[in-house]
């Protein structure tokens, strides 16, 4: 499956897996530095995908006039007392 096709969830997946493989020094240098590239890549489209669905994630508004606005969420606006 190629990155761009790769759910988060999967990415997550083979993160995690890489991080357990190089944690447990069970493989060499150069396959560490090699799972440590192909690491960041997948962090890089795990942040990809997180700024995608954050650009999605809105709040429609009603407006004064009666129309609606769409504005990104702000998590500042849900909380209590604030």
């Amino acid at each position: 499956m190629t990155r761009q096709k790769l759910s988060f969830e999967d990415a997550l997946k083979q993160l995690e897996k890489i991080a357990e493989q190089i944690e447990q020094g069970k493989i060499g240098l150069e396959e560490s530095i090699t799972q440590y590239e192909q690491g960041m890549t997948l962090v890089k489209h795990c942040q990809d995908i997180l700024a995608r669905a954050e650009l999605r994630i809105q709040q429609l508004q009603q407006k004064e006039d009666g129309t609606l606005e769409a504005r990104p969420m702000s998590l500042k606006e849900e909380e209590p007392g604030g």
